[in-house]
């Protein structure tokens, strides 16, 4: 009996699959080696006989098992995660935040940082600083909104952009940002949308104004797709409407702003209603809830107006010392993190000292998260490198978050909007704003014996 076999370890498995037909016999296994020559000198013949027969159905093959369609067939081995690029450069960026995790803070939460869904208006200076630091924190969902083309001095200050972008001329930020972020990154989910943010005080004539609806309607649709706002824009107006929209549709917002040696890092208030218990009163310190946490605009008594108006293009470039950018881009995105691992996220109280006094080393320090204090926010000097961390309340009059202004968008929607842009003055006569101002400057004059000043004697 001959068999054609092409590998010496196949011989036991045709003995065995024969099974009784083969008990006793003498068989001959011819192996056929060929040397360079192609001479068969090395040929080996094999004399083989099974004594007792074997029972098929309880053999083992090594390399082979039933597949989902019932046959047997080779064992797959998949080697994605150790031969494709994509999955070795997740793994790897990865390892940092695992090593982190592992040796420090065992309960970070590391998916809720990469299920979290970013929204970036801006993605110049601060923009790119704040995308990049995303990246290195394990987020993987980011959207720039930019309406700005890539310029020659962009690459120097700007890391996701390069000399080549501003060569060709014709790149947007949004998309050129986003592409080089998957260049960094490929297993981001990085989107660039080139569209205007329309203005207070910016006044729309009809040309402009279906083109003006568009980017209203797409910056609603990306702002409600995610979960966090970032403010990352060059004028105070231009941040006035991601803030509203923050506040109606309750985003988290963090805003970032800078000076030529100063930065102001904040988180905005919480909007949705608070679950669980109210903040703890610790002696010393005063607590602002999360739900009542002021945004960029409720320290101002003034609507946004046009900060552009009349004004050269030098002057419209925000002129700061270059370190400046990446610190308060860093902060924020920390910032953030922070919100993400408390359990009340948004609505995480912020603590403060009433006084210099309660700052003192003997006082109680400011109670921690899992990576640190939540602050309201932050501002910071490079002139003496000084860092403090107020805290405000929400102005019950506030031009953006006040619940006048959202009960007047969610109202007429768009029509409210265009009111705003046309001047910024809608926007202080709906808050009581002007009254306000009309009733400070008016001088009032008081006669001294219309008080009984005997009351305040001791």
């Amino acid at each position: 009996m001959a068999f054609t076999i092409r590998h010496s370890t196949s011989v036991h498995a045709q003995i065995k699959r024969r099974g009784p037909t083969l008990v006793g016999k003498p068989l001959k296994f011819l192996g056929l080696r060929y040397d360079q020559q192609l001479q068969l000198d090395n040929s080996l013949i094999w004399h083989v006989s099974q004594a007792e027969a074997c029972n098929y159905a309880q053999l083992q093959f090594v390399g082979w098992e039933a597949n989902r369609n019932g046959k047997m067939g080779p064992r797959m081995a998949n080697m994605r995660d150790s031969m494709d690029p994509a999955k070795l450069a997740e793994n790897s960026i990865n390892l940092n935040l695992k090593l982190m995790k592992w040796r420090l803070v065992p309960d970070l939460n590391l998916n809720i940082l990469a299920e979290t869904k970013c929204l970036l208006f801006g993605a110049g200076t601060l923009g790119c600083a704040v995308a990049r630091n995303l990246l290195s924190w394990g987020f993987k969902h980011i959207t720039l909104l930019d309406s700005g083309k890539v310029g020659y001095s962009n690459p120097v200050r700007q890391s996701l952009y390069t000399h080549a972008d501003a060569v060709a001329g014709n790149r947007m930020k949004a998309s050129t940002a986003a592409a080089h972020l998957l260049e960094i990154n490929p297993s981001a989910v990085t989107k660039g949308y080139v569209l205007e943010i329309p203005m207070p005080g910016h006044t729309i004539g009809e040309a402009l104004r279906a083109q003006t609806t568009q980017h209203l309607q797409l910056i609603e649709q990306q702002l409600q797709a995610h979960d966090v706002i970032f403010l990352l824009t060059d004028s105070r107006e231009s941040r006035w409407l991601p803030t509203l929209l923050g506040a109606a549709h309750e985003k988290i917002v963090i805003n970032a702003a800078l000076g030529f040696d100063s930065y102001l890092v904040m988180r905005h208030g919480g909007t949705r209603e608070p679950v669980g218990d109210s903040p703890k009163d610790i002696a010393g310190l005063k607590c602002i809830a999360g739900q009542q946490l002021g945004c960029y605009f409720c320290n101002d008594v003034t609507a946004p107006g046009n900060s552009l108006k009349d004004r050269t293009l030098d002057q419209q470039c925000t002129v700061t010392r270059p370190g400046v950018s990446n610190i308060a881009a860093s902060y924020a995105v920390e910032l953030l993190v922070a919100l993400l691992q408390h359990p009340q996220r948004e609505l995480a109280p912020a603590y403060y000292a009433n006084s210099r006094a309660g700052q003192h080393l003997e006082t109680p320090q400011l109670p921690e998260g899992l990576l640190g204090i939540l602050p309201h926010s932050i501002r910071g000097m490079l002139c003496n490198y000084e860092n403090i961390l107020p805290a405000t309340q929400k102005f019950a009059q506030c031009i953006a978050c006040s619940q006048r202004v959202l009960a007047a968008y969610r109202s007429e929607g768009h029509e409210f909007l265009f009111k705003t842009f046309e001047t910024a003055k809608y926007l202080e006569d709906l808050t009581g704003i002007s009254e306000f101002k009309r009733l400070n400057s008016e001088i009032i004059e008081f006669d001294d014996d219309q008080f009984d000043m005997s009351e305040n004697e001791d």
